[in-house]
């Protein structure tokens, strides 16, 4: 990896004291090719809330890139990012260590998740979807909520934060494709055992956007209000790009300014797919250049 990714610290001040910021002070591998980081970000972590975002620059020439809070420490001044390795921006990043900087770090943006007492809860995270569900999760049951989680993958060594969300969950089912961990099948499997059980008020669904398709089909069905996070569609996290266009009840959104959480049963999420796959060959090329 090119040397320019360890980077200088930034400093901001706080309190007229010059306090270093962006510093990577801890590092752990979920699997091969996902990655939680905590930094240090003092302001944005004492005014983050669910469903907020930040953009993230690896070098003084890097591409911005969005990705959402997952946790935050107000007392060590730290936010934590779990990032999986797919393109060169989310792979420079994965490749710092405890001690490097990130560049730049932006935040926190993006409509907060509309938090309040809803009655039951239903959470549903597909992957490292899991990430940024955690907060929302929090919240909910912070503000009274009884909330029913449910954790999917495709097999155990892919189910992330687990524990952490057992804290904030009065049930945690977890579904993974090939059975290997809690019980086979997908997503809407475990949706469909917990709806029948009891009364779900909400939904939230984050995920692969395959899944959150197929997510809201199955709470449509029962009429439960749904939303889902369109993070992952995001490019330069401003509005000023246009690459996170989606369509929403007939209507032009931004994900980045006006999500990028919306109503799930009003998303066209097919449309979301071919926007996701609009850079696929260039980030293809471009990952296998740094590769080499």
């Amino acid at each position: 990896m090119n040397m320019e990714c360890r980077f200088k610290p930034r400093q901001v001040i706080i309190n007229k004291k010059n306090i270093y910021v962006n510093k990577i002070v801890a590092k752990e591998h979920f699997s091969e090719n996902v990655v939680r980081l905590e930094i240090e970000a003092p302001l944005i972590a004492k005014s983050r809330k669910a469903g907020n975002f930040v953009i993230v620059k690896i070098g003084d020439k890097g591409e911005r890139i969005p990705l959402t809070i997952s946790d935050a420490n107000i007392e060590k001044g730290t936010i934590d990012l779990v990032v999986q390795r797919v393109g060169v921006s989310s792979c420079k990043l994965t490749d710092l260590n405890v001690g490097d900087y990130v560049t730049d770090l932006v935040g926190p943006l993006g409509r907060a998740t509309e938090i309040e007492n809803f009655g039951t809860v239903l959470a549903c995270g597909g992957g490292v979807g899991v990430a940024p569900l955690l907060p929302i999760v929090e919240a909910m049951k912070k503000a009274g909520n009884r909330v029913i989680t449910i954790l999917a993958a495709r097999s155990k060594d892919l189910i992330i934060l687990e524990d952490q969300m057992r804290r904030w969950s009065d049930e945690v089912i977890i579904m993974t494709d090939d059975g290997s961990y809690g019980e086979k099948g997908n997503v809407t499997v475990g949706m469909e055992k917990a709806i029948a059980k009891e009364k779900i008020d909400k939904a939230i669904v984050i995920g692969p956007t395959i899944m959150m398709k197929f997510a809201s089909l199955t709470t449509k069905k029962y009429d439960i209000p749904t939303v889902a996070s369109l993070n992952t569609i995001m490019v330069d996290g401003t509005g000023m790009c246009g690459a996170c266009r989606v369509t929403v009840d007939g209507k032009t959104k931004f994900v980045c300014v006006d999500g990028p959480e919306f109503d799930a049963h009003k998303i066209d999420f097919d449309e979301v797919m071919v926007r996701m796959r609009a850079y696929k060959a260039a980030e293809t090329e471009a990952l296998a250049e740094y590769n080499k």
